[in-house]
């Protein structure tokens, strides 16, 4: 499967996706049991249908395991950190959205009262 392929489907196997990130199925089937990210479905046949958050999520487990040397604790705990640390950015946004709002209220406010200026010439 060519990387021009993904996004064109809805669900890939795990021999599709072993092949996209040049691993074994076997090992796939591990990280699955080791993390708790990976959870992909099953059809009726029990085969597992990987979606692409899967995926995204199994090569972030591929990076910090093969690429970074992280052990498998070490990246459990990385993963643990990195969703921390985005659920702490979501409230910054969720907050500095607040202030915008406000100021765009304060804004609007502002422009809709009367001009008392008076123009002395």
């Amino acid at each position: 499967m060519e990387e021009k392929d993904k996004g064109t489907k809805r669900y890939y196997t795990i021999g599709e996706v072993a092949q996209m990130l040049q691993v074994n199925a076997s090992l796939l089937r591990y990280w699955e049991t080791e993390f708790s990210i990976l959870k992909p479905g099953k059809n009726r046949k029990g085969n597992r249908q990987f979606t692409e958050q899967d995926i995204d999520n199994l090569r972030l487990i591929y990076h910090l395991v093969k690429k970074s040397g992280y052990t498998l604790e070490g990246a459990k705990k990385r993963i643990k950190e990195m969703k921390a640390e985005n659920g702490k950015q979501a409230e910054l946004t969720r907050s500095l959205q607040h202030i915008k709002n406000a100021l765009q209220n304060l804004l609007t406010a502002l422009d809709e009262l009367p001009d008392t200026s008076e123009n002395h010439v």
